[in-house]
């Protein structure tokens, strides 16, 4: 319990239901940059609250700011495929992907397909916020 004084009205934990609940995953693969720099530490993996495929790579030196990170909007990267395009259009690759990495992200994927959609009010403030 804080010592402070008490919590502000509304502050209390976050409940989500357990069924409810989905992480992301994350897989370690190697990125490599056109001008033949290699990150083997980089993530790649499926964001079920976003329902989107992401990838991380290159940090600097703080690891406070990455080079790439793809896949941070809504449905943004709704397939491998896409995703890989867009590391491309911005001069990195990830491909070939190892097989048991791309197996696991399609299970990721799959085992979403079940979850509901994103409607409610927070979900259509998030779609007003990034049509602007």
């Amino acid at each position: 319990m804080n010592s402070d004084g008490p919590a502000p009205q509304g502050a209390g934990p976050l409940c989500v239901p357990h069924e409810q609940e989905a992480s992301l995953s994350r897989y370690t693969i190697t990125v490599t940059s056109s001008d033949g720099r290699s990150d083997p530490d980089a993530t790649i993996g499926y964001d079920p609250p976003l329902r989107t495929f992401f990838l991380q790579a290159f940090p600097d030196e703080t690891g406070d700011d990455l080079a790439l990170w793809l896949g941070t909007s809504d449905r943004e990267y709704e397939t491998i495929d896409a995703l890989h395009m867009a590391a491309l259009s911005r001069g990195y690759s990830f491909m070939p992907l190892r097989e048991d990495v791309t197996s696991q992200l399609v299970a990721d994927l799959a085992q979403e397909a079940d979850r509901p959609p994103h409607d409610g009010p927070l979900a259509a403030l998030l779609r007003q916020l990034q049509s602007k």
